[in-house]
C-alpha cells in the first residue's frame, strides 16, 4: 500500500507504478463478487467493514500525523457516502445483468468526473468533450439495447451500474479534495472506508438480506474483496487522484471492461453478445474522446 508524507510529490514513474498495480487489482472484483454469491448489499457491507478495520491503525496515526480541517473532513466524509452508493448499486448489478455489461457501463465513471466538474465546480468541458459524452452515452444505449437477453433483469442491472459509475465519480472528485484539503492518504482513506462501512450497515436488513448464514466460501471471496481490489486497488487509485487529474485518473479505469470481460470469458464462459461488444466500444470511444480533451494536470 503507498504512503507517503504530506506534502510532498511523487516521482511520475512511482505514481504511474502504483496505478497500474491497483487497476489489475479491481478488475477481479466482478470475479470475487460472483464467487461469493451472496446479495449486493451485504457483500458491500461486508466488503467496506472488513477494509475499514484493516486501515484502522493506520487511518489512526495517519489522522494524528495530518489532523483534518473543516473542508477535509467534509470532502473525506462525503466521499464515504459516495463510495457506499457506488458499491451497493455496482455490485448489485452483476446480480441481474452480465460482468461485461456491467463493468463497461461502469466505466463512463469519467464522464460523469467531466460532468460534475462542470456542474459544481463551474469547469465547463469544451467542445471535444461534449461530443465524447455524447458518443458514450450512444454506447451505453447500444450495450443496454444487446444485454437485453443477458442476466435476470438486465436493463435493472444496467441502471445500477450507471449509478454505481456515477456514484464513482463523485467519490474521485472528493477524494481529491479531500488530499488536496492536507489530509493524508491513510487519513482519508481509512476514513471514507469506515464511513462507507457504517452507511451500508443497515442496507441488508432494510432489503430483508440476512448478516449471516452463507457458506465459508462467501466470506473468503469477501475477504479477498476487501484485501485486494479494495485495500490495494482502491487505496492506489486514491494515490494517484492526488498526483494526477482526476478525469485521467477515472480514464485509465476503462481498462477494466476489458480484463474483467477477459476474466469473465474464462472462468464463467460467459460471452458477450455482439451488440454489447458494439456498444462497449462506441462508450470507450465517446470516454477516450472526453478524456483527451479533459485539461491534464
Amino acid at each position: 500500500m503507498a504512503t507517503e508524507a504530506p506534502g510532498s510529490s511523487a516521482p511520475p514513474r512511482k505514481v504511474w507504478a502504483v496505478l497500474g498495480v491497483a487497476l489489475l487489482a479491481v478488475s477481479f472484483a466482478s470475479i470475487f463478487i460472483r464467487w461469493a454469491d451472496a446479495p449486493g448489499v451485504v457483500v458491500a457491507f461486508y466488503r467496506m467493514a472488513l477494509a475499514g478495520i484493516l486501515m484502522a491503525p493506520l487511518t489512526r496515526a495517519g489522522l494524528r500525523r495530518t489532523p483534518p480541517n473543516a473542508r477535509a473532513w467534509r470532502a473525506s466524509l462525503l466521499a464515504g457516502l459516495m463510495l457506499a452508493v457506488h458499491f451497493a448499486a455496482w455490485i448489485t448489478s452483476l446480480s441481474y445483468t452480465t460482468v461485461a455489461a456491467s463493468v463497461s457501463l461502469l466505466a463512463s465513471t469519467p464522464l460523469w468526473v467531466v460532468l460534475f466538474a462542470w456542474t459544481f465546480q463551474r469547469r465547463p468541458p469544451s467542445a471535444a468533450q461534449l461530443t465524447g459524452v455524447l458518443v458514450a452515452v450512444g454506447g451505453a444505449a447500444v450495450v443496454g439495447y444487446g444485454d437485453l437477453a443477458g442476466g435476470p433483469q438486465p436493463l435493472v442491472g444496467d441502471l445500477l451500474a450507471l449509478v454505481g459509475a456515477a456514484a464513482a465519480g463523485a467519490y474521485l472528485l472528493f477524494g481529491r479534495q479531500a488530499q488536496a484539503s492536507g489530509m493524508g492518504l491513510q487519513a482519508y482513506a481509512g476514513t471514507a472506508y469506515a464511513v462507507a462501512a457504517l452507511v451500508l450497515a443497515p442496507m441488508p436488513l432494510l432489503v430483508g438480506a440476512p448478516y449471516l448464514g452463507y457458506p465459508l466460501s462467501t466470506y473468503l471471496f469477501i475477504a479477498l474483496l476487501a484485501l485486494i481490489p479494495q485495500l490495494v486497488g482502491h487505496t492506489g487509485i486514491n494515490y494517484a487522484a492526488k498526483h494526477l487529474d482526476p478525469t485521467l485518473v477515472a480514464s485509465t479505469l476503462l481498462t477494466e471492461p476489458v480484463a474483467s470481460g477477459l476474466l469473465a470469458l474464462i472462468i464463467f464462459s460467459e460471452r458477450p453478445s455482439l451488440a454489447t461488444i458494439v456498444g462497449a466500444a462506441i462508450l470507450l470511444a465517446g470516454i477516450a474522446i472526453a478524456v483527451r480533451a479533459a485539461p491534464q494536470r
